[in-house]
């Protein structure tokens, strides 16, 4: 079967999945993207040279909405608020998304966002994917379940220009490594052939168990092999974690970061360091900020302009 064949029963596939699930159907689906979608994202992946992490030649600066996961919860704005927010607070250009906070994803509320976002200037980044389940179990239909359940999000981050979701892999206590490694791996083998039709990259970050393993990771990273598949390392907060397990972290993942989940560290001097080692990796893409609250993310862009000379 010649690859054009292959993309039609992808595509076909995609469309009876979306059609029998009830999972995406407020959100418009991949059959009506690829339909009605003039722009790159919608093209066959297979003759697309670099995944959409691997057009970014710049280095700029987002904000996670944990960051602001307070206010939201308090009612001081929603997500449709959030492009104004980035824009009129801290004249930020990118927004990092977390489904939890999303309040009614129809297509008329995705539209809302996509006008929100045109008109502050403001890039939708990336879908932040919580409370879906975990990859790396042992049942195989919990795996696909969890497969499922992202496909919506996958959905949204196609429609709404996005270039990735993030999930989290942490995996059962008491499992061996190599069993862990195979759970997750044919998990994300199962997610990549729903995300790479939709130009969406599956990205992992280091949130509990398996995931806080940078060894693990790599490992996984190197049986998944796939350029649409990669990390969001966390520069996790001193008093959850000591810094050299960030640099260290870091330094492992960066091959495969397609995105940092940016934090201020203890000191001036460390933010630094963490800085300049992923640039010196050759890494240009998005600095998500995520340290809590509106002063944190102030000091945040201060010392990201300084130190990426932006």
């Amino acid at each position: 079967m010649n690859s054009r064949m292959n993309y039609i029963s992808r595509r076909r596939f995609l469309q009876r999945s979306l059609v029998m699930g009830t999972a995406s159907a407020a959100i418009p689906s991949l059959a009506q993207a690829f339909s009605s979608s003039d722009d790159s994202s919608a093209r066959h992946p297979e003759t697309e040279e670099v995944s959409p992490f691997q057009t970014v030649r710049k280095n700029d600066i987002s904000i996670a909405q944990w960051a602001l996961v307070n206010e939201v919860r308090s009612g001081e704005w929603t997500t449709l608020d959030f492009p104004r927010i980035a824009r009129e607070v801290f004249d930020i250009n990118g927004i990092e998304f977390v489904n939890t906070l999303f309040e009614s994803p129809t297509m008329g509320y995705l539209n809302q966002l996509k006008q929100n976002a045109d008109d502050h200037g403001v890039t939708m980044v990336l879908i932040m994917c919580d409370a879906e389940g975990d990859p790396a179990q042992p049942d195989a239909k919990t795996r696909r379940q969890f497969e499922i359940n992202h496909r919506k999000w996958i959905d949204a981050a196609h429609y709404l220009g996005c270039h990735a979701i993030r999930t989290n892999c942490r995996g059962p206590e008491g499992a061996s490594r190599e069993d862990a490694l195979k759970w997750a791996a044919d998990t994300y083998n199962m997610m990549l052939e729903y995300a790479i039709p939709a130009n969406v990259s599956v990205l992992v970050e280091n949130h509990g168990r398996i995931s806080d393993d940078a060894d693990f990771m790599v490992d996984l990273m190197k049986e998944v092999d796939n350029k649409y598949f990669g990390m969001l390392p966390d520069w996790r907060s001193p008093d959850w974690i000591s810094q050299d397990y960030n640099l260290e972290y870091l330094e492992k993942t960066l091959p495969w970061a397609q995105g940092m989940s940016y934090r201020n560290q203890d000191t001036e001097e460390q933010t630094a360091r963490m800085i300049e080692l992923a640039e010196s990796s050759g890494f240009r893409g998005w600095y998500g900020i995520e340290s809590n609250g509106r002063e944190a993310i102030h000091k945040g862009k201060e010392l990201l302009t300084k130190y990426l000379n932006l």
